[in-house]
Formats: C-alpha cells, sequence, structure tokens
C-alpha cells in the first residue's frame, strides 16, 4: 500500500499546539538584488509577482533560452536519474509544468505526478495543459507527508529558494528511503570564452527579443533577472555540499554544453 501523500495536522493528537523550533542561519543561494528589491524580505514577493506577471508567456520564453534542448533534455535527465514508471513523483516550482509532463509520460498511468509552485499564475498556465495534481506552496515547506514520493524534481528554480539547507531537507523528508531527486539547473560556464558567450546570449540577447515580443510585459525584467541570478550564484561544490549536509548519498552533478547541469542525489535506506 502506498503511504499517505498528505501530512497530519501538528498537534492533532497530543491537542497541545505544535513546539517552534529556532531558526537556523539561511543558505541562500545567492546573495540579494537590490537592483530588483530594495530589502531582503521583499525577495520572495518579488519572485512570485515576477512570475504571475509573465505565466502566460513564459513556455515562449523557455523555447528562446533553453538554447532548443527542450523536451528532450528534461526526459533524457528524468530518466537518467532514476525515474521509471509507476513512481510517485513531486516537482517542484513546476512553474507551467514543462519538467512535470515530462515526468508524466516516464511514470505512465500507474505513477502519480503532482506539481507544487508559488505562483498562482503559474498554476494557472499549468492547469490548461495538464490534468495532474497542482499545488500552491514553497519549496522550504513542503505539504506532503513523510517519506510520500520516490521522486522529487526541480527544474531550473533553485536560485529562487530562499535557503537551500530547508529546501533540501525538505526534499528528503518527503522522499522514501532509496527515493532520487534531480535538479536541472543553469550555471556560469567555467571558461571565459564559454562565459562570455552565456553573458552576451542570456543577459543580452534573450532579455532584448523578450521586450520585443512582449513590449508590455515583465519578460524581459524575469530574463535579465534569470541570468543575473545564474552569475550571483554559489558554485557547484556549494550546492552538492548542502545537498550532502541534508543527508542525501551519491551527490553528483553532470554538465552539458557547459552551461546546463543536473544535480542529483539518493536518500539513504
Amino acid at each position: 500500500m502506498s503511504p499517505p501523500l498528505w501530512p497530519a495536522r501538528a498537534g492533532a493528537a497530543s491537542g497541545r499546539p505544535p513546539v517552534t523550533e529556532p531558526q537556523p542561519r539561511q543558505a541562500a543561494p545567492h546573495p540579494d538584488l537590490p537592483a530588483y528589491y530594495p530589502e531582503a524580505g521583499q525577495r520572495a514577493g518579488f519572485v512570485r509577482r515576477l512570475f504571475d506577471d509573465t505565466a502566460p508567456h513564459y513556455d515562449r520564453i523557455n523555447r528562446v533560452f533553453s538554447l532548443g534542448t527542450g523536451a528532450w533534455y528534461r526526459r533524457h535527465a528524468l530518466r537518467q536519474a532514476g525515474l521509471a514508471p509507476g513512481m510517485r513523483v513531486l516537482d517542484v516550482a513546476t512553474g507551467t509544468g514543462l519538467v512535470a509532463r515530462e515526468a508524466a509520460r516516464i511514470a505512465g498511468p500507474s505513477g502519480l505526478v503532482m506539481g507544487l509552485d508559488p505562483s498562482a499564475g503559474m498554476l494557472a498556465e499549468a492547469r490548461r495543459g495538464l490534468a495532474l495534481p497542482l499545488l500552491q506552496g514553497r519549496a522550504e515547506s513542503l505539504p506532503l507527508a513523510d517519506g510520500s514520493v520516490d521522486f522529487v524534481s526541480m527544474g531550473y528554480a533553485l536560485r529562487h529558494v530562499a535557503d537551500l539547507a530547508a529546501t533540501f531537507a525538505e526534499f528528503l523528508r518527503v522522499l522514501r528511503p532509496g527515493g532520487r531527486v534531480l535538479l536541472l539547473e543553469i550555471g556560469r560556464p567555467g571558461s571565459a570564452w564559454g562565459h562570455a558567450a552565456a553573458r552576451a546570449y542570456l543577459g543580452g540577447v534573450v532579455p532584448a527579443l523578450c521586450r520585443l515580443t512582449a513590449p508590455r510585459g515583465r519578460s524581459g525584467t524575469l530574463m535579465q533577472y534569470y541570468w543575473d541570478t545564474i552569475e550571483a550564484c554559489v558554485p557547484a561544490e556549494t550546492i552538492l555540499r548542502h545537498l550532502g549536509e541534508a543527508g542525501f548519498a551519491a551527490v553528483g552533478c553532470e554538465t552539458s554544453l557547459g552551461l546546463f547541469r543536473a544535480y542529483g542525489g539518493r536518500r539513504p535506506g
């Protein structure tokens, strides 16, 4: 029998309120970017509104900045990370459902794929093309029970979480023993010429194209912010360290085209 998806309410059995634990210092994926939000506490709201505003155009934007990798790369990465038919999958920061759609094709009718995102606008777009359970929520506080899924995925959104340590702890919590995590990301190329080319394309050409194709929207701002978070993001070694400290085993990172990164790990057991 499959484990329950939804957690029991804290304190329901004992009648006592849940205990509030002291909060550790956050492990942000990049420093604050005051050009976009003046204060650190405004970051989550800024990101949510930005994705809400650009949701209708997001799939078109994705086709531009993904450099043609698209569905094939997502499907390949999911299979390489261990996704198989019949699995329960949680796609975190699902957006318009681009990763969730490929996961559903692999998991098949005997599996279950759920999407979660903080942006109501993105979820509304996802519902247009996906007949999957879609939840509004944040990576740092997943509304699922312990050990309830076989696989957790996140596509190109790790730079937008508030706390890497809290996010990875939640991923580990909802995974069953032996379950796997896959994080797709874009990182700064290591070579000088690769970095210059990526900066020119992702930081210059793509935002300009977005402003031309959707002049009344914030698509250009989204893609400029996207590149700025890539520039400011912690290195791959830091992400792998936080995965290991959260309790994941067999952590690793594969890089394609010097730019696309696939982080993976397994919950022991």
